[in-house]
């Protein structure tokens, strides 16, 4: 079994916005939403702790989520900065008590890092154990951030990276089905993570301010949950040029299982999986289409944001649960990939890129 390295999991949104308790198995969750339809995805979950642990999924990175954009979406999305704030601080007080509960274990240095690697050096063991799941912290989207001081509060509190934008309108970026530059204040939060240390998330920016972050901003990048627009025309991907500047500083990308992402053609709420085919090769087909950009297997990752809004219906065909996405290692296989490379992609990358991020 491979260790998995999941780069983008909305854990507390689906605790506190969803109700679900992720320490029952997925089976349970979607018995107990039987009949729900007050949000999309009810019933058709994917992921829980259970099934992070049975597919070799020990390290991942854990958002927060709390924004401000506009228009108003239906989740995650508030009035005021302080109420965003507060929701973000009930998501963080969440992760706490699964750290005391034994399920989580919060990373935030090297040396956090190293230990917990020790902990999943065998992850089939470190699963029949019920060892608790490493998690980074990350905000997605900066709109909680009510001044620049809550960011530094943040960082000691351990947040360890930021994606400025997420839909629509942001009190400090544009998201990606927007165009236009950063925000003053964006400007200033760039400024502000790059002195902190923070690994800069680009995920979700909208092309001007990608392309501006990159400038401003000179420490560790990398995209969570980000596919190619080769494959898939549409803003929220990204392009070669992006890809490629991207790896150019060292970033790895992460691949999103998102359905729409995938394949070309999806018409949101009415296109099925099994309309157009999706499977868990399509998503095989952005990973090593960002390979043949970098002429190597050292910036391509894994950033299902499963779970993020959508479940099954909206996840490729032949993904069940969470656990599947440790299929991946056998289609890089049966493409020729060599081990290394393999491991690699699963999560050496993502390691690899946080060792030199927190070497200082």
């Amino acid at each position: 079994m491979e260790l998995i390295f999941d780069c983008h999991l909305d854990l507390s949104m689906n605790a506190l916005e969803w109700n679900r308790d992720l320490r029952e198995p997925v089976a349970r969750i979607r018995e107990i939403e039987s009949g729900m339809t007050d949000m999309k995805g009810r019933a058709l979950g994917t992921t829980a702790f259970p099934e992070m642990r049975a597919g070799g999924m020990g390290i991942c990175v854990a958002t927060q989520i709390g924004g401000c954009m506009k228009p108003r979406g239906p989740v995650a999305s508030w009035e005021s900065p302080p109420q965003a704030w507060a929701m973000t601080q009930g998501q963080l007080a969440w992760y706490r008590v699964m750290e005391e509960l034994g399920e989580m274990r919060e990373i935030r240095d090297a040396d956090g890092l190293r230990s917990h690697l020790e902990t999943w050096a065998d992850p089939e063991a470190a699963a029949e154990a019920k060892a608790p799941i490493g998690y980074i912290r990350s905000l997605e989207g900066a709109d909680s951030i009510v001044t620049l001081d809550y960011l530094e509060r943040a960082w000691a509190d351990g947040l360890r990276a930021l994606g400025p934008a997420h839909y629509g309108e942001g009190r400090y970026a544009m998201g990606h089905d927007r165009t236009g530059p950063l925000k003053p204040e964006g400007r200033e939060l760039i400024k502000e993570m790059d002195r902190l240390g923070m690994i800069l998330d680009v995920t979700h920016l909208c092309d001007d301010c990608f392309w501006e972050a990159l400038d401003l901003f000179s420490g560790p990048v990398w995209a969570s949950h980000s596919n190619c627009r080769a494959l898939v025309p549409d803003v929220r991907q990204f392009s070669d040029e992006q890809l490629k500047a991207l790896i150019e500083r060292g970033s790895v990308i992460g691949a999103a299982f998102d359905a729409w992402m995938i394949l070309p053609g999806w018409e949101r709420g009415k296109t099925t999986p099994k309309d157009l085919g999706v499977k868990i090769d399509h998503v095989v087909d952005h990973i090593d289409h960002v390979c043949q950009l970098a002429g190597n297997a050292g910036h391509a990752g894994i950033g299902t944001d499963l779970d993020g809004g959508f479940g099954t219906e909206q996840s490729p065909m032949d993904l069940d649960t969470i656990a599947d996405v440790a299929t991946v290692a056998d289609k890089l296989r049966d493409r020729g990939y060599a081990a290394a490379d393999v491991t690699a992609i699963m999560s050496g990358n993502y390691l690899r890129f946080l060792e030199t991020a927190w070497s200082d």
